[in-house]
């Protein structure tokens, strides 16, 4: 599947590319902003209803939208949390029973049904952002935390109201909205990436193990999750286990914008996230260190193959955002 770069390459190749690549980086500026959805983050049969009803209000855009549903469901239409709330949206009976509407006009109004409970997240966000439009300080904010809290508690603070919980939300909630927005312009460099290669390079040649963390009762061995997640964990941040989760932990750049120490996938579904299969960490020059499959070992390898799904920038917010346990299906 990969092509081996070869473990001969060695540190004084990741030398050069990293301080060759940080210095083109030097000047770049920007940040993302949510004009769009980023490349298969949302799986494609419910990309077309986030587009549509993730631009209902002002207060809400598509990557805003999306990112509540992920961080509600993972996309499961099925789930149900301990709370009896449902769906892809995670209504509660009570808040379906008022707020859902019949977003496919096909007469019913199904809390299980994408086509209705997209459409209703979306229709309850913006009924939420008219109660606090005259609130002082970021709408949108506002919006998530009379999601959160209530929309009298936004009122009666003028703003999000200092609890603790809902700031949370909203921190968690406008994270998560970079990791699934399009950028624009150029993304920011990482401040980390370089610690997490340095962990990575150390493990080359170690053998690869399906499931393996590099714990000692492992023998120190790594599948392709294990050890991203690993080198991330060095410089303090904490992603996912899996690699489709993975892929929501910061923005995503371009094919010609990515910088050491991006975070790199593959897919045989080059339009849905949740499909991901395999991650390395890039380290310039078209290569990543990655492990690759079982009788293999952590080595360099060509990025440009044909299941190259895209890149995610790490972020301490974006990685801390990411949900660690969803309802069940």
């Amino acid at each position: 599947m990969f092509v081996g770069g070869g473990i001969g390459l060695g540190l004084c190749f990741i030398a050069l590319l990293v301080v060759g690549t940080y210095s083109a980086a030097a000047g770049i500026s920007g940040a993302s902003g949510a004009v769009g959805l980023a490349k298969g983050a949302v799986p494609a049969r419910y990309q077309p209803l986030v587009e549509k009803w993730g631009t209902l209000c002002p207060a809400i855009n598509p990557a805003l939208l999306a990112a509540q549903l992920y961080q509600e469901s993972g996309w499961n239409p099925r789930a149900q949390s301990h709370a009896a709330a449902q769906g892809i949206a995670q209504f509660i009976p009570g808040t379906w029973a008022s707020h859902g509407i019949d977003g496919d006009k096909d007469g019913d109004r199904d809390v299980w049904d994408p086509a209705d409970a997209i459409p209703s997240a979306a229709s309850y966000d913006c009924e939420l952002a008219g109660y606090v439009k005259k609130v002082p300080g970021d709408p949108t904010d506002n919006m998530l935390a009379a999601y959160n809290a209530g929309a009298y508690r936004v009122i009666q603070s003028g703003g999000v109201p200092s609890i603790s919980e809902t700031q949370n939300y909203v921190k968690i909630i406008r994270s998560l909205e970079k990791s699934f927005a399009k950028p624009v312009g150029r993304v920011q460099p990482s401040q980390q990436a370089a610690g997490a290669i340095y962990f990575a390079q150390k493990k080359l040649g170690t053998p690869y193990l399906w499931g393996g963390n590099g714990t000692a009762d492992q023998g120190g061995r790594f599948d392709c999750s294990g050890l991203t997640q690993a080198a991330y964990r060095t410089v303090d941040i904490e992603l996912p286990r899996v690699a489709n989760d993975q892929y929501n932990a910061g923005p995503h750049p371009s094919r010609d914008e990515l910088l050491p120490g991006d975070l790199v996938f593959f897919s045989d579904d080059l339009n849905n996230s949740r499909a991901i299969r395999h991650v390395g960490l890039y380290v310039g020059g078209g290569y990543m260190i990655n492990a690759p499959y079982t009788g293999s070992v952590i080595r360099f390898d060509k990025i440009d193959t044909p299941d190259y799904f895209g890149a995610t920038r790490v972020t301490k917010d974006g990685a801390a955002a990411l949900p660690t346990a969803l309802p069940e299906s």
